[in-house]
């Protein structure tokens, strides 16, 4: 379980005191009192028509319980009508994720009948704009340990995910697979200087994959937590610089970047800033950091159905 979210949850870090609202040309708060409540918010995903948007929760009122996830619809310019999703369990729901053509439904979940921990499903969209029945990604992936944060690749034929199961650096990598034509699998990790001794995650491509965005923990995935980028020099990734965001700071949590399908220069990500905020946790948009790297970090493989 991704323990800092939980605890995030129920006690805030402190931020020094501060007045007013600020830094609203740099970052703004998603769904106010819809998206973003007094309950734990992280890790949201938009549609590529901009009119849906998901993300997961931690115990909030209605849910099955645990982490689940969430969804919401655009009206009137604004974001409405917050229901949890019918594919909630008991268990745990979390990083949820949209393919960039809209049919599947991303996430982890540790429900019964997986591999071991946390495990990598998706679920597919249907013509009703409901979501069909999970299917775990399978063997190929998803080990006795935890895979978290499945992100599809920009063709629909590869897979970014975090795992401590794999093998790697230490603790969580990132790692990529790709579809053999019935299925992700053959992970290896990202090339270059990305993966440490220490806990990455959440990670998303901009630009194609010159450009890295993710989420780096150095204490076993414990707080604080720092969104990094990384840029791709052709073949591999240069080492992580921090994402320039003034709560994105050493002793604070910010994490769970993931482009908005439907405004590639806009970027989501969870963590708590000093104003606005409407809870522990919480999901804000801000501009997408600058792609500067060159594509050639991603190898392609057949196309996913």
């Amino acid at each position: 379980m991704r323990s800092f979210v939980a605890v995030l949850a129920c006690s805030l870090l402190p931020w020094p005191s501060m007045s007013g609202a600020q830094g609203l040309s740099e970052y703004g708060i998603e769904g106010m009192h819809v998206v973003s409540t007094p309950a734990g918010e992280g890790h949201a995903s938009v549609s590529a028509d901009g009119q849906r948007i998901v993300w997961g929760t931690i115990d909030r009122e209605g849910g099955a319980g645990g982490m689940d996830l969430w969804q919401a619809r655009l009206r009137d310019g604004r974001w409405q009508d917050a229901t949890p999703l019918a594919l909630n369990t008991r268990a745990n729901e979390f990083d949820p994720m949209l393919s960039p053509d809209g049919r599947w439904l991303y996430f982890y979940s540790n429900r019964r009948g997986g591999h071991g921990g946390d495990d990598l499903y998706r679920a597919p969209v249907l013509a009703d704009g409901d979501f069909g029945k999970p299917v775990n990604l399978g063997a190929g992936v998803n080990t006795a340990g935890d895979e978290w944060a499945p992100m599809p690749g920009p063709d629909g034929d590869s897979l970014l995910f975090a795992s401590d199961g794999h093998g790697g650096q230490g603790r969580h990598d990132l790692f990529l697979a790709r579809w053999d034509g019935a299925a992700f699998g053959a992970p290896t990790p990202l090339p270059g200087a990305v993966n440490t001794p220490d806990d990455e995650f959440d990670a998303a491509w901009l630009g194609d994959g010159a450009t890295l965005v993710f989420a780096r923990s150095t204490r076993a995935n414990e707080a604080p937590v720092r969104i990094l980028v990384a840029q791709c020099d052709g073949q591999a990734y240069a080492a992580a610089t921090p994402m320039t965001l003034s709560f994105n700071t050493a002793d604070q949590v910010t994490f769970a970047p993931a482009p908005d399908w439907s405004k590639p220069s806009e970027l989501l990500v969870s963590g708590v800033a000093r104003s606005p905020r409407a809870g522990k946790l919480d999901i804000y948009r801000t501009v997408s950091p600058r792609v500067t790297g060159r594509t050639g970090c991603l190898r392609p493989g057949a196309r996913a159905p």
